[in-house]
């Protein structure tokens, strides 16, 4: 057992498999107390079970550290609160929090339900602001917090047949900029990380559109040990002036994203006019920008 975390205490939600799972274990090795949150379901969101946040805790404890499972759903108010009132009650403090749950409703935009976007957006997005506000009143108390979001390649470049995910992992990365703005007086980051590993999500979400045609390369990743060392690093105090960045960890590769800013700009004197543009912006601003696919049959 490590000692950087000792005397913190730690959330981690989606932690009963995979990152989460690596992530949990990671800052126990560092002598965090942990509340290992999984609510059992499927890939795809179905069912429940006790079984993996029970695994996790067990290992935990197994080797040395303190661990609780806790199995209440991100996916609503009361949930979230409840989850970060487990770490109170058994810990007495929430130091660390880390936005993991989630999984994958595969759709290509025009065959998505309203139902399929709604449980993902409820999940990813709407999961991470429910359990980030209750642990934030208690971190700004303390004047300490450290804040782990999980966003994905999906929010920051796109993917095919996620955008339901997509769209909430992207809201994800604002979110993180936003609540580091917010709090960065109280001593507490906000920051966030797009993961590549292999994980049973990532496996079985790569079968599925292979199956679906709409990708034919062979799955590929990086174990999630990688990620969750990345993880326990900003939750130390080495990592106080890390604050508001999106950062992706795939393997050994560890890159800071930049922040969206202008590449190019286009200035007229009052307002443009619709000719104007149609004379100006292939020579501009559309420059070079890829050409879309020809439509299919």
């Amino acid at each position: 057992m490590g000692y950087r975390l000792q005397g913190r205490t730690a959330v981690v939600t989606g932690a009963g498999r995979g990152i989460g799972r690596a992530i949990a274990l990671a800052l126990a090795a560092e002598g965090a107390a942990v509340v290992v949150n999984d609510l059992g379901t499927s890939p795809a969101g179905a069912g429940s079970s006790s079984a993996p946040a029970d695994d996790v805790a067990t290992e935990i404890r197994r080797q040395g550290g303190q661990a609780i499972a806790n199995y209440d759903t991100v996916a609503t108010a009361s949930g979230g609160e409840k989850i970060i009132a487990a770490a109170l009650d058994h810990f007495g403090s929430i130091d660390i929090l880390v936005n993991n749950a989630g999984f994958l409703r595969l759709r290509m935009i025009h065959n998505m339900s309203p139902e399929e976007w709604d449980e993902v957006v409820k999940v990813h997005l709407y999961g991470t602001f429910y359990c980030t506000r209750p642990a934030v009143t208690l971190m700004r108390k303390q004047r300490w917090g450290r804040i782990v979001n999980m966003t994905s390649g999906a929010g920051l470049t796109g993917a095919l047949g996620t955008s339901n995910y997509g769209a909430a992992k992207a809201g994800i990365v604002g979110f993180t900029r936003c609540c580091a703005m917010e709090l960065r007086g109280y001593g507490i980051t906000v920051n966030a990380i797009a993961p590549f590993a292999v994980t049973r999500l990532e496996e079985q979400t790569h079968e599925a559109l292979v199956k679906s045609g709409i990708i034919k390369f062979p799955a590929g990743g990086a174990p999630p040990e990688n990620v969750a060392i990345f993880t326990a690093y900003l939750a130390t105090e080495d990592a106080a002036a890390i604050n508001g960045c999106t950062f992706s960890v795939m393997g050994g590769r560890i890159d800071l994203n930049t922040d969206p800013v202008p590449v190019k700009s286009i200035f007229c004197k009052g307002r443009w006019t619709l000719e104007e543009l149609i004379d100006c912006m292939p020579h501009s601003l559309a420059e070079n920008l890829p050409k879309p696919a020809a439509p299919t049959d």
